[in-house]
């Protein structure tokens, strides 16, 4: 990569590992889905004219019913979780969580799809889950949470792994600008009942308003525009880098803007998780040593 591409890397890490400083902020003041509400029709504010100016609206009538079905996985419902758990969990453990999404899309793929497992991949997925199980002890001896956060974290990831596998099988060949606009505005529908149910009491304050704008056009509009250039530019194997990068911004914003303090045992369960995501997406594979004769 070249060094725009590389700074283009950095920066959609940055800002991905800034959304849940974002959610951890105003998810309290909003509520869950009314956040989530938000978020989705803001990022759809922005990317909508895009969309426009390449002509592509059409391609999300055409493909409406797996557009929805992969807003549900990768936006509603995901979205919806992680505001759950970051009311529980701080911004740096929900960012390490985060990157057990490609994971769970090799389960989905080899479950559903039929893709192969290979040796590497499944001694990734045991070494990601022992940092799971690692990070969970860690916070359930600290006695002031359950297990639910660190689950619907990890429910929520999973919908990221079945989205990935419903793109490859129904949406190849759609343009991504189009799946990611479709889904966010399907998601805007799905959510806009419970959005409207739980609205707050009060008017959330000003912060929190900056939050939630951050998270949708930032964290999410802007966000995509960045990784679909990525994609283009470099291709989606060296894209796909990001998710390692996350977990370090995540950690880094926490420490700065919240004062948050993760263990030493966290952080190697988070190692571990990086480590096992690694090994399963082929990011390292065993080399053999090949002796050559005397």
């Amino acid at each position: 990569m070249v060094i725009r591409d590389i700074i283009s890397l950095l920066v959609l890490a940055g800002i991905w590992g800034g959304s849940f400083i974002f959610m951890r902020v105003a998810a309290p003041e909003f509520g869950i889905y009314v956040l989530v509400a938000i978020r989705t029709l803001l990022a759809t504010a922005v990317l909508f004219p895009l969309l426009l100016l390449r002509g592509s609206v059409r391609d999300i009538k055409h493909h409406w019913l797996a557009i929805a079905l992969v807003g549900l996985a990768n936006t509603a419902v995901p979205f919806v979780l992680f505001n759950y758990s970051s009311l529980h969990l701080e911004a740096g453990v929900n960012a390490i969580l985060n990157a057990t999404a490609p994971m769970f899309g090799a389960i989905v793929a080899w479950l559903w799809l039929g893709d192969k497992l290979t040796k590497s991949a499944i001694a990734g997925l045991f070494i990601g889950f022992v940092g799971v199980t690692v990070i969970s002890q860690q916070k359930l001896g600290e006695g002031d949470i359950s297990f639910l956060p660190i689950l619907t974290a990890l429910l929520a990831t999973t919908g990221y792994g079945i989205a990935a596998c419903m793109m490859k099988k129904w949406l190849q060949g759609v343009k991504p600008l189009v799946v990611a606009t479709g889904s966010q505005a399907m998601a805007s529908v799905m959510l806009a009942p419970f959005a409207l149910a739980t609205l707050p009491a009060t008017m959330p304050s000003a912060n929190a308003w900056i939050n939630a704008v951050a998270l949708a056009v930032g964290g999410t509009g802007i966000a995509y525009i960045l990784y679909f250039k990525l994609i283009a530019d470099v291709g989606p194997a060296k894209a796909i880098t990001v998710a390692y990068l996350v977990p370090l911004f995540g950690i880094i914003w926490g420490v700065l803007f919240l004062q948050e303090h993760l263990s030493a045992q966290t952080i190697v369960g988070g190692l571990m998780i990086l480590f096992g995501v690694a090994l399963t997406t082929g990011v390292l594979k065993r080399k053999r040593l090949k002796v050559k004769p005397a």
